[in-house]
């Protein structure tokens, strides 16, 4: 029972690794259960294990909780992926390779923020998609969990008008 719950923690991290995004419960529950690889009620509890177990970073905006993986989640991932059977690992490639477009687009504009544990402050992540394009992606550092909500917040309410502004001002000859 030990290996399989161990598999089972390992293709979540994996999942969450290969897709390169933070991840909605909703968005992981749809991989695992269209590839067949867990019952939804054992992700449940693994998801809710591994970000108590500091595995993953759950971060919760406007109701929903996306995951990332946190340094110790990186390395576990790193260390034991081999013990994820070539399968699993092939099942969530697909997934991965004919979801990620339509995944890609709930992130139009999106604005996260996550602990930095090592330094005691958030770092809010903004960004402005097209399809598969990246326009612009901001990391920024502050002291308090406000903070962040609020860059949060006035990111998604003004994003294309904060991006076009941004590139006026950086695009201006001085």
């Amino acid at each position: 029972m030990e290996n399989e719950n161990t598999e089972t923690k390992l293709t979540i991290l994996y999942l969450i690794d290969r897709m390169d995004l933070p991840l909605s419960r909703s968005q992981i529950t749809d991989c695992v259960l269209q590839a067949e690889l867990m019952d939804y009620y054992t992700l449940q509890q693994s998801l809710s294990e591994m970000a108590e177990g500091g595995y993953l970073d759950a971060v919760t905006d406007s109701n929903t909780t996306r995951y990332t993986l946190t340094d110790d989640g990186i390395k576990m991932l790193e260390y034991f992926e081999k013990r994820i059977p070539p399968s699993v690992r092939n099942k969530i490639n697909h997934y991965i390779k004919n979801n990620l477009k339509d995944i890609k687009r709930t992130f139009e504009n999106t604005a996260t923020f996550f602990p930095n544990t090592k330094n005691n402050e958030f770092i809010v992540k903004c960004g402005v998609y097209e399809e598969s394009r990246v326009l612009m992606e901001l990391s920024i550092s502050v002291d308090t969990r406000e903070q962040a909500r609020t860059i949060q917040n006035n990111w998604k309410n003004s994003a294309k008008t904060l991006y076009g502004d941004i590139i006026q001002i950086l695009a201006d000859e001085r």
